[in-house]
């Protein structure tokens, strides 16, 4: 496993199996930052939210949504991207902190979370799901 530092990043790939992408945390930024990168794009989330997001899956108790979604476009009800951007998350909103580059939350951040062994996805081409992995 990396060690999801700038020199050993996370190598990850969305849900569906369609792009590969890398993740890692940037600790000179306050907040702590994950950087993510795909291809040429990069976005930047808060790092609390590997533990917000693990927290908020144990609380659901079965499969969320993910229902990621661009920044412009509104996300599904109940879904990961929605409580990404909920006023009622621990942050109070976004996660993200790129303006016009927030969402998709609900894209990257579950294959994260696999990945760290926190949480279990669908891999289906549309419309996947993920939920928490509790000890």
């Amino acid at each position: 496993m990396a060690s999801g530092s700038k020199d050993d990043p996370w190598r990850l790939t969305t849900p569906p199996g369609s792009s590969d992408y890398i993740m890692y945390t940037d600790e000179t930024t306050d907040p702590l930052a994950i950087v993510c990168q795909v291809g040429s794009t990069k976005l930047l989330y808060q790092r609390r939210a590997i533990e917000d997001l693990h927290a908020w899956l144990a609380t659901q108790g079965d499969w969320v949504p993910l229902g990621a979604a661009d920044e412009g476009k509104e996300a599904a009800p109940g879904s990961v991207e929605a409580w990404g951007r909920s006023e009622d998350n621990p942050v109070g909103g976004w996660y993200g902190l790129r303006k016009g580059y927030r969402g998709r939350f609900g894209m990257y951040m579950p294959p994260l979370l696999e990945a760290l062994g926190l949480a279990e996805l669908t891999h289906e081409k549309r419309n996947n799901s993920m939920r928490a992995i509790t000890n």
